[in-house]
């Protein structure tokens, strides 16, 4: 490296009168020179396929980092490919019912005080109260004599009723309130029970069966 240095202290070898020692220190001196010091390199540039702006994430951090992707709800991802599904093969009830379930999932993520992802079992509870929603509907047109409003609001309830788990039946629901009220010691106590039954039984028919209904065998069964 030395040999290379254009200075003019140093040509390989000692001039005369000078010691090893003080042909580095001049050596040295030199190399620290401005007109010596190498620039470091320059930055890799990212080229615009992987460049990305201020605060976005890329698809590859958001794994990486554990969000989104790892509580992005199935059923969710189920609703929309079914969507797909159905507006190819020009299915209208299934198509407008599953945009209807999707706006009102999208809405449920976005009414609290910050945005959310919402799980499968928040879904499910949306669900629900859509095919009450429609199953009322149904009912109040059949009443008023609309009985082609009334299959309508029917058909999508159908629609939802495929996303759901699998719905209790009568003799079921009693089974499950029956033996709510004796876990929780209520027999005999009367109305006041109410809600400590509804908390045990609440968790076993959620998407189950209607609200209404379970808290209606709740209140027969403690008379």
């Amino acid at each position: 490296m030395w040999m290379s240095l254009r200075c003019n202290t140093f040509r390989g070898r000692c001039p005369a009168g000078s010691s090893a020692t003080s042909i580095r220190r001049r050596v040295k001196a030199c190399v620290s020179h401005p007109a010596y010091a190498v620039s470091p390199a320059p930055a890799a540039i990212p080229s615009p396929a992987t460049r990305e702006s201020p605060g976005r994430e890329t698809e590859e951090n958001v794994t990486a980092s554990g969000c989104h992707n790892d509580f992005m709800s199935a059923l969710k991802d189920r609703l929309r490919a079914d969507l797909t599904t159905a507006i190819k093969s020009r299915d209208e009830i299934r198509s407008s019912t599953l945009r209807m379930i999707l706006t009102a999932v999208t809405n449920a993520e976005v009414a609290g005080k910050e945005a959310r992802e919402l799980s499968d079992d928040d879904i499910v509870g949306v669900l629900s109260t859509e095919a009450k929603k429609r199953r009322e509907a149904a009912t109040a047109f059949g009443d008023g004599g609309r009985e082609e409003m009334a299959a309508k609001e029917r058909a999508e309830a159908a629609v939802i009723g495929d996303y759901l788990p699998q719905q209790l039946d009568a003799d079921e629901i009693t089974a499950i309130v029956t033996a709510a009220v004796e876990q929780a010691g209520a027999a005999g106590e009367g109305m006041k029970a109410m809600g400590k039954v509804m908390g045990i039984v609440s968790p076993q028919v959620k998407g189950r069966a209607d609200g209404g209904s379970v808290a209606a065998e709740v209140r027969r069964q403690l008379g």
